[in-house]
């Protein structure tokens, strides 16, 4: 793995990759929903604050994610804009009140209300998206198959999500490879490049790459037939881990960080913590 790829498994010797598979699945399945379905403002700094710890502890690099973030980003900064362009007074619905810090054209105006619910979308990312990059990034594939099928998902569908989590590197290394060829070739497809040189050259290297992945798919899925996988309704991990007190401690945390989420709608009457 080279320092292009922005997605799969970076091994390491960090206390997050040392964790069972399995627990961290369930520590990111139970916050992910806890911190989705609340609009408590303190809930959700807290667990943004802890998922970017975790960020750090798992001694990620930021070239293995830029462009996924800035991915991200760029999406997170279009659906902030569509919310307030189709519906700039929601939070005035919501929270009752109505506080005005810039008076705009027509019904666009700017209120403290709108911006509230707009920083709690905020958190919402810092809150989800920490935490799915540093298990993507910190558990092995197989180890991910693994805690599927302990979890109660069959092993064949468990087993082609870690093909897929495997493959996409792959997928990675050839596209940085064909890039730098054509660069080599005279087309310039770095930052230098125009904007339309760059999407076209993007888009004359993704067709071929598509069409090449399914022939790589057709070839692995005829290997597995040939050995005859499916056939037994269950199967053994190589690299199943036993839990430990540690995992036990992510998964207790888990489940009373997502406790924690429940009785904040019932002291706040519903989803939604209102300072206002």
């Amino acid at each position: 793995m080279n320092e292009h790829q922005t997605l799969g498994y970076h091994p390491d010797n960090t206390m997050i990759h040392h964790l069972n598979a399995t627990a961290k699945l369930v520590f990111l399945l139970l916050v992910s929903v806890a911190c989705m379905t609340t609009y408590d403002t303190r809930y959700l700094l807290i667990v943004s604050v802890f998922s970017l710890f975790l960020f750090k502890l798992a001694n990620i690099k930021w070239h293995q994610i830029s462009f996924v973030m800035k991915f991200i980003f760029f999406f997170s900064v279009l659906n902030l804009l569509a919310v307030y362009i189709f519906e700039p007074e929601y939070g005035v619905h919501l929270y009752g009140s109505r506080h005005v810090i810039l008076e705009g054209i027509g019904r666009f105006t700017l209120t403290q209300e709108q911006l509230f619910y707009l920083f709690n979308l905020v958190l919402k990312y810092f809150c989800t998206i920490p935490l799915a990059l540093v298990f993507l990034l910190t558990t092995n594939p197989s180890s991910f198959a693994a805690s599927l099928n302990k979890i109660g998902l069959s092993y064949k569908i468990s087993y082609a999500v870690s093909l897929a989590l495997r493959y996409i590197p792959d997928i990675q290394e050839d596209f940085f490879s064909i890039s730098q060829a054509q660069q080599a070739r005279g087309f310039e497809m770095s930052k230098k490049g125009k904007l339309s040189q760059r999407l076209k050259g993007t888009g004359q290297i993704v067709l071929p790459l598509i069409f090449s992945s399914l022939d790589r798919i057709e070839t692995i899925s005829t290997a597995m037939e040939l050995r005859r996988f499916g056939q037994k309704k269950k199967r053994t991990w190589y690299v199943d881990q036993p839990f430990k007190n540690k995992d036990y401690l992510l998964m207790l945390s888990s489940v009373l960080l997502f406790a924690v989420s429940l009785l904040l709608f019932r002291v706040n009457g519903g989803r939604f913590y209102n300072p206002f």
